[in-house]
């Protein structure tokens, strides 16, 4: 790892950019910026109309900022960046209307239309223009207009996290799900504006940036001539980091970590990656860190589960347990690519969501065929956490700690600590949830409270003669699991034999214990066990 400065120097002069979400603060205060102004050019010179999913707190709204005073002609903001030293850009001045969701009101249609209404209104003050116009689709109008005529230069319209006031409130019952439809009909309008014949002319740049993508019968009928560049190879590391650019822009950081930790550079590195990596949003195999994660973990010089302190899945929960969504199925689901295009509020596809939010991502592409995962491990442990307690959510706190211990007791093969434990837990979840209390219910939950302990637990591994429940991997021992309801443990001990599930592990030359677990519906919990070393 190489840095241009000693690494004092680096430290005294370059912050960590925390919580700081804006392109002119990070150059004008001594943040580091990681250059993305390559990626940039390539948008802004090669089209004109832009979408961009990517999931919260992955750098859409310093992305946002920087598009804002390129507009603006602030070529000094750009010194020293890539796009200033190629000396290609023409830096003329444009007017801006950028619009950030998350600081207008949604709670309703009315709030939504009042607070759109406003921004319009505060950006026509900054120029001395007057709406006159009476209804908010006409003063947008009357907007783009008046900033064209008045600086004789097209206008940029940028608009942030436009999606918030639909996915605010979903995954909150009918009534939320009212002003969810009713959110969205607002923004449909609001947005045709941009398709008038008489603004598209008055146009240099539209961008619009959100964590879901919406499909065209909705919102985006309205503007069908965006280009959706979510998922192009060139624009896969527009946001996050690479590891090219971790290494280069925080070489000094990440020595400090490892030497608070005591740990050798590399194991740094490697635990980083294995920690925050791995998001892949296009064909191309390039891996981008999540960028909130990594800045919090160097700037407090601790491994945590980041992402998830800056704010819970709960629309994202809320909407897989109504929908009785398998969780299992996550790691290593296929799906075709079209469910990435097909998103609309009225059919949610829990999948696509999963990708759009960054709860799972790409892992394969074989044709049109997509395999998706969890990311990398602060993902798969929170989220599986947060599911986990969502449901036991009357002892959340005992049921966190009893959670944690399952790995270790795994581990150590004390099996007596382990079902206490987990009848413990199944004994929490209220009755009131339990929509399916059948085998696959039950595997879903074991699976859960696995993984959020940090296992390495898979769920339905396929193999010649079929599918195993679940593996339990550790790095000198492997767990096979069936589960069977109202059967006793031995049944399952027996397919494992018959089906022969442990086969496929017996290279590994490591010990392999099958186990046997019978749920019984009517107790909801786990009645009998029975563990077997198995011989080759």
């Amino acid at each position: 790892m190489e840095t241009n400065f000693a690494d004092h120097e680096f430290l005294d002069r370059a912050k960590l950019p925390v919580s700081i979400n804006d392109f002119e603060t990070m150059r004008t205060q001594g943040y580091v910026y990681v250059d993305k102004t390559p990626y940039i050019y390539r948008m802004v010179t090669q089209g004109k109309f832009y979408f961009l999913s990517r999931p919260r707190r992955f750098g859409k709204s310093v992305l946002i900022t920087t598009l804002k005073c390129l507009y603006e002609g602030r070529k000094k903001l750009f010194e020293g960046l890539w796009i200033a030293e190629q000396g290609k850009w023409d830096w003329q001045k444009h007017p801006v209307v950028l619009l950030d969701f998350t600081g207008i009101s949604n709670d309703t249609p009315e709030h939504l239309q009042q607070g759109l209404e406003t921004c319009l209104l505060r950006i026509a003050g900054e120029y001395d223009i007057q709406l006159k116009s009476p209804l908010l689709m006409s003063k947008f109008t009357e907007l783009i207009l008046g900033l064209s005529q008045q600086t004789g230069m097209s206008v940029a319209v940028l608009i942030d996290e436009y999606d918030k006031p639909i996915i605010d409130h979903l995954g909150k019952g009918p009534q939320e799900f009212t002003i969810a439809k009713a959110n969205r009909d607002v923004l449909k309008r609001f947005f045709g504006v941009l398709k008038d014949v008489t603004i598209a002319p008055k146009l240099q740049f539209i961008f619009l940036t959100g964590v879901t993508r919406f499909s065209k019968v909705s919102i985006f009928s309205e503007l069908n001539n965006l280009d959706d560049i979510s998922m192009h190879d060139a624009y896969a590391a527009l946001l996050g980091y690479t590891q090219e650019e971790l290494e280069r822009y925080f070489t000094p950081y990440i020595r400090q970590l490892s030497e608070h930790l005591n740990w050798s550079e590399e194991q740094v590195l490697a635990k980083l990656a294995e920690q925050y990596n791995g998001y892949r949003f296009a064909e191309s195999e390039i891996k981008v860190y999540n960028p909130c994660s990594i800045l919090k973990c160097l700037n407090l010089k601790k491994f945590d589960d980041f992402w998830f302190e800056t704010a819970t899945p709960t629309f994202l929960i809320n909407v897989l347990k109504q929908m009785d969504f398998y969780l299992p199925d996550i790691e290593g689901v296929q799906v075709s690519k079209t469910i990435f295009s097909t998103f609309d509020i009225e059919q949610l596809e829990p999948t696509a969501l999963l990708f759009q939010t960054g709860y799972v991502t790409i892992t394969d592409v074989q044709g049109r065929l997509y395999t998706l995962a969890y990311p990398n491990q602060e993902v798969r442990r929170a989220f599986t956490e947060s599911l986990l307690l969502s449901l036991t959510r009357e002892a959340q706190q005992d049921v966190n700690s009893h959670v944690l211990r399952l790995t270790e007791y795994l581990r150590h093969e004390d099996f007596d600590a382990f079902f206490e434990t987990m009848t413990a837990i199944f004994a929490a979840i209220p009755y009131d949830i339990e929509s399916k209390r059948d085998e696959a219910y039950f595997h879903a939950l074991f699976y859960l409270m696995l993984t959020a302990s940090g296992a390495d637990a898979r769920s339905s591994v396929l193999t010649c003669k079929g599918r195993i429940d679940m593996a339990v991997f550790f790095p000198n021992l492997t767990y096979i699991i069936e589960f069977k309801c109202n059967q006793h443990p031995e049944a399952a001990l027996q397919q494992i034999h018959d089906k022969g599930y442990a086969e496929p592990y017996r290279a590994d030359g490591k010990p392999i214990i099958l186990i046997g677990i019978e749920f019984s519906p009517e107790q909801r919990n786990i009645v009998a066990w029975k563990v077997e070393h198995f011989k080759a």
